[in-house]
């Protein structure tokens, strides 16, 4: 059965807004979610590295946004006409460029503060300190933003999104509790991984509170399946970033090109070697040039058997170090219009390549979407993914800085929810703040009256607790970067940043 594309929440006439060319609510959708507050905010949003230590030119959650953007429609528009293969999966899901821009667009709403660190931060505070079984996920506070939180005038809560845009943001389709029974023996969608005691789900799309509009939203699509303009903007999100972080630390001075040649070429030059260390090896810090590399291949082939291959993972090393190691980090980035073009020229290569390597995925695979990279390709983008992650997220001065930012969000968890509870002085708490926590109550109440199918039901004595908890969540998760660390310093009695609160409150 296919859904009900432009089917919305609320009442509103398929043809209330007459545009020619394309199709009108799809239109309507991308532009609220681009004239949103939230969409702006991501602008002050670090993506990997924050502003005020890398400068202007490294990509924030919104540059990363608008690119994403960029190569999810090209992708969409070329897409159909790739093969016969995709013109056949385009033609039985259904491939909307608008419907693709505006799921990109909308697809980092929900990042908070400080990147990833944030997301891990939030989700421990969230479920260990506040008692949120489902806690704190990026993805999900995206949905929770364009179902409940943001507004427009005609819908009473979020921006009233068609169908087909709601169910193409939710990557992980699901929520984090999901019946291990209803998910076999064989592999998991990515997000899951089997424990001794059952499954975790480590990445969903929606609450408990917003489970009943995701659900209306998928209506007629596979169970745990993305929709294929999803697919495309998944896709989309992992090509930008694997090219777009490297030109961030090229250009931050952070990607050492003796340190990563030694890598590569240790792998290159002594793969059987390496093959034959045992995980305990690999991992020590006496393992030759080349373990961490060896690990990922292994680490790929565990993971994803669909799509590994050694022969593929061996070629896609020798090209990312032949352009990335051997051409670009051959000379440091200083800002002259010979490296700019020299980074350009790679970054625009390299996206070019990815975007034009899209094919339909193998059908009844958990792990991929409806479409997926060709086998070198893909093993070319973790390759890339690798370079930032091994390079600069494991720095010892990067980690120093995140257990800081940790403890900033840490006092603002606990500094908010001590005066959201106070009897004495709760009454002068942030309105904006006051609203969330209400508005968080109230999903509470409505979850335990209307019992949804698969949505853990609150005691009647936890809704208003657990509406505390979320709605300090929600809060939090829409600040920027500088209000966050304003907020928590105010909260904890420092006036230094008092006047850089701003519109948080």
């Amino acid at each position: 059965m296919r859904i009900d594309r432009a089917a919305r929440r609320t009442a509103e006439p398929r043809g209330s807004v007459d545009v020619v060319g394309e199709h009108s609510q799809f239109r309507l959708d991308l532009e609220r979610v681009r004239f949103s507050p939230y969409f702006s905010r991501l602008s002050a949003v670090t993506q990997v590295i924050a502003q005020p230590g890398a400068g202007p030119l490294i990509h924030n959650r919104l540059t990363h946004s608008i690119k994403v953007t960029a190569v999810a429609r090209a992708i969409a528009v070329a897409f159909p006409d790739a093969s016969p293969a995709a013109r056949a999966v385009a033609a039985e899901h259904g491939c909307d460029a608008v419907v693709v821009q505006a799921a990109a667009s909308a697809h980092d709403l929900g990042h908070p503060p400080f990147g990833h660190l944030g997301e891990r931060v939030l989700d421990r505070l969230a479920r260990e300190t506040l008692g949120l079984a489902d806690g704190f996920e990026g993805n999900a506070q995206t949905y929770r933003i364009i179902a409940t939180l943001d507004v427009t005038e005609s819908a009473p809560h979020g921006l009233n999104l068609t169908a087909a845009v709601r169910s193409g943001v939710a990557k992980y389709p699901w929520t984090r509790f999901v019946d291990p029974r209803t998910l076999g023996d064989g592999r998991l969608p990515r997000g899951m991984r089997r424990l001794s005691g059952g499954v975790e789900v480590a990445k969903f799309s929606a609450y408990d509170l917003d489970a009943a509009d995701l659900a209306e939203a998928r209506q007629g699509l596979p169970a745990l399946a993305q929709s294929l303009e999803c697919s495309i903007m998944d896709l989309a999100d992992d090509i930008a970033y694997s090219i777009h972080d490297v030109d961030d630390f090229y250009r931050a001075g952070l990607l050492s090109q003796g340190a990563v040649a030694r890598e590569f070429r240790g792998w290159l030059e002594r793969t059987a070697e390496l093959r034959d260390l045992d995980d305990a090896a690999l991992a020590a810090r006496s393992a030759p040039p080349g373990a961490a590399l060896e690990g990922l291949r292994r680490k790929i082939a565990r993971s994803d058997p669909w799509i590994a291959d050694a022969d593929a993972f061996a070629e896609a090393v020798d090209v990312v170090a032949d352009d990335l190691v051997d051409g670009l980090l051959a000379s440091p980035f200083d800002g002259s219009i010979a490296s700019e073009r020299a980074l350009s020229s790679f970054t625009n290569r390299w996206i070019d390549h990815l975007q034009n390597s899209v094919v339909p995925a193998p059908a009844d695979e958990p792990r991929t979407g409806l479409v997926t990279l060709d086998r070198l390709a893909w093993h070319q983008v973790e390759v890339l993914k690798f370079v930032h992650r091994h390079f600069i997220l494991d720095r010892a001065d990067i980690a120093m800085y995140q257990r800081g930012l940790s403890r900033v969000l840490t006092r603002a968890v606990k500094g908010l929810t001590a005066w959201v509870t106070d009897d004495v002085d709760r009454y002068r708490v942030p309105e904006r703040l006051r609203e969330l926590v209400e508005l968080a109550t109230e999903g509470y109440a409505k979850v335990r009256a209307a019992r949804p199918e698969g949505v853990p039901v609150p005691e009647a004595g936890d809704v208003a607790r657990l509406g505390v908890g979320r709605g300090v969540v929600d809060y939090i998760a829409s600040l920027s970067d500088d209000q966050a660390l304003a907020v928590s310093e105010a909260i904890d009695g420092r006036p230094d940043r008092l006047w850089d609160i701003g519109q948080s409150l």
